[in-house]
């Protein structure tokens, strides 16, 4: 499998942008040479002054243009599904299992087009919460790493809620 996180926006620079940064590339790491990787980050941003209203189409555009073809498509957005970590996990590995490419999608500061949000084939939240992109990035690779280990038995996630029973 292939995975493909696309981001609107840039990294940001100073000292804990360069620790989330850091981080992200540790699990970004971990996950090449896996069932589940590599993972490769690309990053878009529209250039134009455009009014607020105009930014999630354009950026739409430039997001679909970085999708791999017949990539299962992954949105973020806080309204969308929340799931346990063993839920996504088991979704990645089906898709895994027939062979499809992922590709999480990060919107801007505007939010995805919402037509982009409709042909996602799974509109996924982080909680009600408005989060740093960059934590966002950070948080998607943690969680994609986190599904490899529980695909492959690996001992990094624990469920806690068996082992207290």
């Amino acid at each position: 499998m292939r995975l493909t996180l696309i981001a609107v926006g840039r990294a940001r620079v100073g000292p804990s942008a360069l620790a989330l940064a850091h981080l992200y590339e540790d699990y970004a790491r971990q996950l090449a040479g896996r069932p589940l990787g590599p993972l490769t980050l690309k990053e878009v941003q529209e250039r134009r002054a455009l009014p607020r209203a105009e930014l999630p189409a354009a950026e739409a555009k430039l997001i679909r243009a970085h999708l791999p073809k017949g990539a299962v498509v992954i949105a973020l957005d806080s309204r969308g599904q929340q799931m346990k970590s063993e839920d996504f996990a088991r979704r990645l590995g089906q898709w895994h299992d027939q062979g499809r490419e992922a590709a999480i999608v990060i919107g801007g500061a505007e939010g995805l087009e919402p037509a982009l949000r409709d042909e996602a084939d799974l509109v996924l939240g982080l909680g009600p919460m408005t989060w740093p992109h960059q934590l966002v990035r950070l948080l998607i690779a943690e969680q994609l790493f986190r599904a490899q280990a529980i695909l492959t038995k690996h001992p990094y996630h624990r469920d806690l809620r068996n082992e207290n029973e």
